[in-house]
This record gives C-alpha cells, sequence and structure tokens, in this order.
C-alpha cells in the first residue's frame, strides 16, 4: 500500500501541524528566551531543556510535513458495512483468548493504538481487511498465528 490516508486523518495531521508551528514553537522559543536571560549557557539546565523541546519540536514539524507531502487522501465514499475496509469499526473476538475487541482500520499514518486505531498494513490489520461479518480469519503474527471472528463491522 502506498501512503493512504483518510480525509479526516488528513485533516487532523493539518491541525497538529499548525498547532506545532503557531502555538507551540512560540511558547518553545520564549523559554528559550527566559532560560537565557539567567546566565551562564553551560550549566544552565533549562536552557539545554528548552533547546531540546525546540529540537524535538521542528523534528515533529519535519516528520508531519512529510507525510502531508507524500499523503494520498483516501475519497470518503459511501463503504458498504458489510466487508471490512480502511475507515472500518471492526468488532471481533479472538478465539484463542475468548476476548472481544474493536479497532478501527486505518492507514498507517492514522495508526495510533492508545485510540484503538490499527494499520491495515499490520497483521490483525492486514488479516482483517475484505472480512465480511461473521467470517472467521487467521493472524500471522510475530508471536504466532491465531484465529478472530468478525462479530461487526460499522
Amino acid at each position: 500500500m502506498g501512503n493512504f490516508i483518510s480525509k479526516k486523518g488528513y485533516e487532523e495531521l493539518q491541525e497538529q501541524l499548525k498547532y506545532l508551528k503557531n502555538v507551540k514553537r512560540k511558547e518553545i522559543s520564549k523559554a528559550v528566551g527566559e532560560a537565557r536571560e539567567h546566565g551562564d549557557l553551560r550549566e544552565n539546565a533549562g536552557y539545554h531543556e528548552a533547546r531540546k523541546d525546540q529540537s524535538m519540536n521542528e523534528a515533529k514539524i519535519t516528520e508531519l510535513e512529510t507525510k502531508l507531502e507524500n499523503a494520498e487522501v483516501l475519497e470518503d465514499t459511501k463503504r458498504a458495512n458489510d466487508v471490512v475496509s480502511i475507515g472500518s469499526k471492526v468488532k471481533f473476538k479472538n478465539l484463542q483468548y475468548d476476548e472481544i475487541n474493536e479497532y478501527t482500520i486505518v492507514s498507517e499514518m492514522e495508526a495510533n493504538i492508545l485510540e484503538k486505531k490499527i494499520s491495515s498494513e499490520t497483521p490483525m490489520g492486514s488479516a482483517l481487511l475484505d472480512a465480511k461479518k461473521g467470517e472467521t480469519v487467521e493472524v500471522h503474527a510475530p508471536m504466532g498465528t491465531f484465529k478472530i471472528k468478525v462479530l461487526e463491522i460499522s
């Protein structure tokens, strides 16, 4: 797959970039200036911390700009909820552990496990793609192979 991203995900990345450039960058610049006023920079921990934050922020800005520049936005189309595709929220049962989980299948650029968004390129994401409600699929993961049953697609 290419650098696909949903329209919503693209807009979220644009907002994050805007925040980092227009708000966070100014906050850090102010902190660097204030720390600089405290004297000798060689032993000024506040200055070094502010510069580290500045460097990390600039790296994140560069990363987001690259992602957005290379992104291929997926058009929001009416998806049938009978087949898993990128953007589908899938409720499934892990048959090995008898656990029910729910994740949204997204592009690699939007993946965030804390938000229950898994990439279509992960073993689970790719196993779920094109699956239908009621279907059992095998997930070939580094920890071994296991089966999951699709319960709902929305």
